[in-house]
């Protein structure tokens, strides 16, 4: 069962993409802000480099003025995260998150089985928006999909 609206999200560690790949808390990285997070398959990936990440990129400060921080999250390592980050010239304000075991992936319920393409356990595409480390509205993809976790049908889904 995936995480639902009304409920925390998950207190484990996360490697966020950067510099030195430093590990981080969920608790810190959701509390006291709100925060969208959007998952997406795996880095380098066609619809994920194309048009996924992409759309966060271009809508990051219309999020930001609605005072919303913006992570990405991929069942790939921290290095596959920021070579990805600095070939979508991602502004250092959108967090990349590695959960390279799946381990936050598991706990939020998201996960998607892609051993049928030699992808190994994923993350589904969804987008999350979460205040204080509380989920408020969950969109997650049906298989092939990418309409409810864009940028835009998640800033239209929010309002303000």
């Amino acid at each position: 069962m995936s995480i639902q609206p009304g409920s925390t999200i998950p207190d484990m560690a996360i490697a966020v993409a950067g510099a030195d790949a430093e590990p981080r808390r969920t608790r810190e990285l959701f509390a006291a802000q709100n925060v969208l997070l959007f998952g997406v398959p795996g880095a380098f990936t066609p619809t994920c480099s194309n048009r996924h990440l992409p759309g966060y990129i271009r809508h990051l400060a219309e999020f930001q003025r609605r005072g919303i921080r913006v992570m990405c999250l991929a069942v790939n390592d921290a290095y596959v995260m920021q070579a990805w980050a600095a070939s979508q010239q991602v502004p250092a304000e959108l967090l990349m998150l590695a959960d390279g075991n799946a381990s936050f992936t598991r706990a939020l319920g998201l996960e998607l089985d892609g051993t049928a393409f030699g992808m190994g356990l994923r993350c589904r595409r969804f987008a999350l928006y979460a205040q204080d480390g509380v989920v408020r509205l969950l969109q997650v993809e049906a298989p092939g999909e990418l309409r409810v976790s864009t940028a835009e049908a998640m800033l239209e889904a929010i309002g303000g």
